[in-house]
This record gives structure tokens, C-alpha cells and sequence, in this order.
């Protein structure tokens, strides 16, 4: 590195090919990436000033606080370096971001359009205004990612303002196409377009997330002027330095959906041949003065470089973190469109899929269906197709968004099962009941997919 190279902060704590991407970019135009991680980074107050180590000119937030339990720590960490530091994405605006009512309010104050929501505090205020909506829409949770805490639900039945211990809203469904429900994403990074792709739901779905299997095609020679303009002016109302915007157009014209600070390259790589990482790269070092070469910014976009970047911090050999320890049968809390309630559940290790029954699915409002699952079991080989709906369990302050079974448990001593999906987050103790009787299910059956 040169005596004029710039030291760019790349805050992640998790591994991620968009972190490494950006870290791998900052090198190739010939500057200094530096990865802030759990195993390097400290801030020290020495008579009164601030010490980073490793110490950066400036920094690219990537903290993902959409799919944490406490966004807020993640929020005070960053704004911990923003005081310190020029920033891309300011925690404040990432805030903004994640909550995804509060990203609605600060479009619609800037004059973007956006779908007709409601989110009220209270059952009784949210059930009074679901009526406006018809009898379809959308119900989604303020914070979640990947499609997670998103459904399109019947609102001629009661919905709740909370699922599990996130708050939730109404949202106006937007569809013009009556065979493929599709949106259009656009990596927006400072006051330029790097791509846009159009992604469609995969079969039996209506979500496009790429990362529940939607599909994807370039857009961004197509892309219309007004959905352009509104990506732009979404990013900046927002402001994000870089943000994937997500629109959906309807038969009077887009509406912006959500603004996503940490939005992933993959799928945009796959349908454009363009990695957003050079972008970012470019913008952090010239954001505090440094210099960067357009041409090679330009070539590097052709590339998605996620090999193990040369400033990944070295692990030490530290104890590793205590996996938390689930009871064979363990008190949770299950929540859907409707409601929550306590439930006793079993630990079942050998099931891929966690389940629920029937009648408590009902009664807390899980749901739509969105495919079905083949079961195997014991007494019947060639298995038998069960309902797959999302489905919210809370575990001692944990919360899991699973797709579960739906099935007539009421044969059953419990009426949740807890597949590997949840328990792959804990370790069992199968000495520990926190129901008292003890009893055991049988011929418990294990379930696939149906292709």
C-alpha cells in the first residue's frame, strides 16, 4: 500500500460473500481493506479521546440487524464507530431501513409511493381498519429478512399486532401478473444504478426473495425511467449510501416495497453479471478523499470476488460460545396472524421439519398454506402429503421462523414437534421435561420435501 491509500473499515461480524466482496475490491483499486470483526476490533477512551484498533479512515457498514434478536446492539455498535469515523449507511438511516413501516412513513414523506399499510398498537385499532385493505393482503412483520415475517393473508379474518415479540402492520396487496407474482430489485450505491433484476416466486409461492429459491433476470437495459428515478430517491429519502431497492408495479404505475441496507449480491451477480462491491469500494475511499481509477472499478464489476479476503482477522483459539440447551419436551411460545400462545413441545432430532397441530395452527392463525411435504413413517412407507405453512416459535427469548407441517396431532401427548430446523440452534437434554407428566409420542415420522 501507498502512503495515499485509504484504510476502509469493513464492519461485518458475520461471514458474508458481500463482505468479502467489498473487502477483496478495496485491495484490487489499491487500497487497504480492513475487516472489523469480533476477533480484531476493540475502541479504547484514553484521556478522552478515541482509539480504533484497528484504527481506519473510514467505514462500510454491513452490520445485518434485520435477523438478530437485539438490533439495538448491533445499532450501538455502529453508531459507536459513525462518531468516530465517516460512515456509509449511518446506523440512523439503517434503522430507517430495517423497520419496515418506518421506511414506508419517510418514502411517503418525500413524495415516493409506496402500498397502503396500517400499523396499530392495539387488536382492536388493527382489526377496525384491515377492512380497507379487501378481503387479500399482505401481513408482515416491521423488522425480518429473506422473506421471513412476510404473508399474504385473508383479511376477512382477525390478524394480531404482534407476532411473537415483533411488531406487525397491514400492507395493500400490489399484483398485476396473474400467472407469476414477480418485483424488481435495483442495487442502488451513492447516485448510480450498478444493476437491476426482475425475481419471481418460485412455484407454490408468492414471495421473490431469491434466497427461498425465486428466480431471477436481468432488467437493468429495460429498466423503465420512472422506476430508475424512484430507486434513487428511495435510497436517498432513506439515506442509505447503498441499498437494494425493491418495487413492484401495479396497473397505475411502481411502488417501492422496502429499501434493504444489507441487501446480497448473489442473486443480482447471477441475473447481470455485476457485483455492487467496486461501487462500494469506490465510494468509501472517495468519500474521504481518496483516489480510484473508473476503469478498474468497471472491470472489477464483472467479477464477484468472495475468496477469503487477505485481511480476514486471524482466529484465536478462544473457548467457543456455550450452545444453549433445550429440554426433550420444552415450554414455548408459537405465534401466528392471529396470536400467540404457550404451548409444550418435543424435541424430535431425527425430523428435518418441525410441525404443528392442526387445531393450534387454526387457532393462532398460521398460515397460508405454501407447499406440501412428503412424511415418511414407520407404518407407512410411500408417506403421505401434509400442508407446509410459516410458522413462529419463541424459545427462551429466541425466536425461529420455520416453515412447519400442519397435522392432526391430537393422537399425539403435545401439539408442537420441534424439527432440525429449530434444534439445530441448541443441544438437547433428554433428561429435561418442563412438562412434569412425561409422557411420550409415538411413531413420530420424519418428513421430505415433495419435488
Amino acid at each position: 500500500m501507498t502512503d495515499d491509500s485509504v484504510r476502509v473499515g469493513v464492519l461485518s461480524l458475520h461471514t458474508s460473500k458481500e463482505s468479502k466482496a467489498i473487502c477483496n475490491a478495496v485491495e484490487a483499486l489499491g487500497h487497504e481493506p480492513v475487516w472489523l470483526r469480533e476477533e480484531n476490533t476493540s475502541v479504547n477512551l484514553v484521556d478522552s479521546d478515541v482509539v480504533l484498533d484497528p484504527d481506519v479512515d473510514v467505514v462500510a457498514n454491513r452490520m445485518l440487524l434485520s435477523n438478530t434478536e437485539e438490533p439495538a446492539e448491533g445499532l450501538g455498535l455502529a453508531q459507536t464507530f459513525a462518531a468516530a469515523r465517516p460512515m456509509l449507511n449511518e446506523p440512523s438511516s439503517v434503522l430507517t431501513a430495517v423497520h419496515k413501516f418506518a421506511s414506508a412513513v419517510a418514502l411517503a414523506e418525500a413524495g415516493i409511493r409506496v402500498p397502503d399499510a396500517l400499523l396499530a398498537l392495539s387488536n382492536r385499532k388493527l382489526n377496525e381498519g384491515r377492512g380497507r385493505f379487501g378481503d387479500e393482503g399482505v401481513y408482515k412483520t416491521a423488522i425480518g429478512t429473506h422473506g421471513g415475517g412476510t404473508w399474504k393473508v385473508d383479511f376477512t379474518e382477525p390478524v394480531n399486532p404482534m407476532v411473537g415479540n415483533r411488531q406487525a402492520f397491514l400492507q395493500e396487496l400490489i399484483d398485476r401478473d396473474e400467472v407469476r407474482h414477480h418485483d424488481l430489485r435495483v442495487y442502488v450505491v451513492g447516485d448510480e444504478i450498478v444493476g437491476a433484476m426482475n425475481r419471481y416466486a418460485p412455484e407454490g409461492d408468492w414471495r421473490t426473495n431469491v434466497a427461498l429459491g425465486g428466480d431471477v433476470e436481468d432488467a437493468t437495459d429495460s429498466l423503465s425511467e420512472e422506476a430508475r428515478e424512484m430507486a434513487l430517491r428511495a435510497a436517498d429519502a432513506v439515506g442509505l449510501d447503498y441499498a437494494g431497492v425493491d418495487l413492484v408495479q401495479g396497473y397505475d404505475g411502481w411502488y417501492v416495497l422496502e429499501v434493504n441496507p444489507t441487501a446480497g449480491f448473489k442473486g443480482l451477480f447471477k441475473a447481470t453479471g455485476r457485483s455492487p462491491a467496486p461501487h462500494i469500494a469506490r465510494l468509501a475511499i472517495e468519500h474521504v478523499g481518496g483516489d480510484v481509477d473508473d476503469e478498474r472499478v468497471t472491470e472489477l464489476t464483472a467479477t464477484l470476488d468472495d475468496a477469503t479476503p487477505t485481511c480476514m482477522p486471524r482466529t484465536t483459539q478462544e473457548s467457543p460460545k456455550e450452545t444453549p440447551i433445550i429440554g426433550y419436551i420444552e415450554d414455548v411460545v408459537v405465534a401466528g396472524t392471529r396470536g400467540s400462545t404457550q404451548a409444550y413441545a418435543k424435541s424430535d432430532t431425527g425430523a428435518t421439519r418441525s410441525s404443528i397441530d392442526t387445531e393450534l395452527a387454526a387457532e393462532i392463525g398460521a398460515g397460508p398454506i405454501k407447499s406440501m411435504t412428503r412424511v415418511k413413517s414407520g407404518s407407512m412407507k410411500s408417506g403421505k402429503a401434509r400442508p407446509v405453512v410459516d410458522l413462529v416459535v419463541g424459545i427462551g427469548g429466541q425466536q425461529h421462523t420455520v416453515t412447519a407441517s400442519v397435522e392432526d396431532r391430537s393422537h399425539m401427548s403435545y401439539p408442537l414437534l420441534l424439527g432440525r430446523d429449530i434444534l439445530q440452534h441448541y443441544r438437547v437434554d433428554v433428561q429435561r421435561y418442563a412438562d412434569e407428566t412425561r409422557t411420550e409420542d409415538r411413531d413420530e415420522e420424519e418428513e421430505e420435501g415433495l419435488e
